[in-house]
């Protein structure tokens, strides 16, 4: 429904849309993916695609565009021709990848690998929901998607004299000067690096007004992830109790 009405919106006020489509393919905990192709009508858009979410090639960073409805609108026909002839002008070219598209995407065992990828990425993202829920002053939700699970600090949990032990004198002295001024979470965020080693991104660095952090769901061994959220689930529980 939500895609719909901004199909709605775009017609009404003679818009074309882009839409980021990357972790199309990698949904779970009972969410289903809606391809913007499948509500758009005649409205002119643009669809972002690509490998890097769903081949198990790293490295093979291959990306790519795709033109809906691209003769419906004058003024968009001739902003994706302006799009082919930049893209014409560049010289690095991403050839194997391209090539090595159409067989991998066009086998009839593709299917059966989005959902074992999504399926690993679901038991991963259940996994972070179980160790971070019984953790008194965070807040999180069982993801439906992509690569990432976020944390979310209670309104007031953080406070700029809340640290973690740092043994390293160099480290900690490091630490103290660069936390001097910054967001609260990014703050904790650095305490965890020099305290547990552990990295993880602020929500600050997202321009969210919630203070939180998150982290990825690639780590593909299974003890060192278990252990990883389990370190960090006790890192919480001490910096907030400092």
């Amino acid at each position: 429904e939500m895609l719909a009405q901004m199909v709605e919106l775009a017609r009404e006020f003679g818009l074309f849309l882009i839409c980021d489509e990357i972790y199309a393919h990698i949904c779970y905990n009972g969410a289903e993916t809606c391809h913007l192709s499948e509500v758009l009508g005649d409205v002119p858009a643009i669809s972002m695609r690509g490998i890097s979410k769903e081949f198990p090639w790293p490295g093979a960073r291959c990306g790519w565009i795709e033109m809906l409805n691209r003769n419906g609108d004058k003024d968009f026909t001739e902003y994706c021709r302006a799009l082919i002839n930049s893209k014409m002008m560049e010289v690095c070219s991403t050839t194997l990848p391209q090539m090595a598209v159409p067989p991998i995407m066009g086998d009839e065992r593709y299917p059966a690998h989005l959902r074992m990828r999504a399926g690993v990425f679901e038991k991963r993202a259940n996994e972070a929901y179980d160790a971070f829920s019984a953790v008194d002053g965070v807040s999180v939700n069982k993801v439906q998607g992509a690569l990432y699970f976020p944390v979310v600090f209670d309104h007031g949990a953080l406070n700029s004299n809340q640290t973690l032990p740092i043994e390293n004198a160099t480290v900690r002295a490091r630490v103290e000067e660069i936390v001097k001024g910054v967001p609260n979470d990014k703050r904790f965020v650095y305490y965890l690096m020099g305290s547990a080693g552990i990295c993880v991104t602020p929500l600050s660095g997202f321009h969210s007004r919630l203070d939180g952090f998150r982290i990825t769901l690639l780590q593909n061994d299974d003890e060192i992830r278990r252990n990883t959220l389990k370190r960090l689930a006790g890192a919480i529980k001490d910096y907030l109790a400092s």
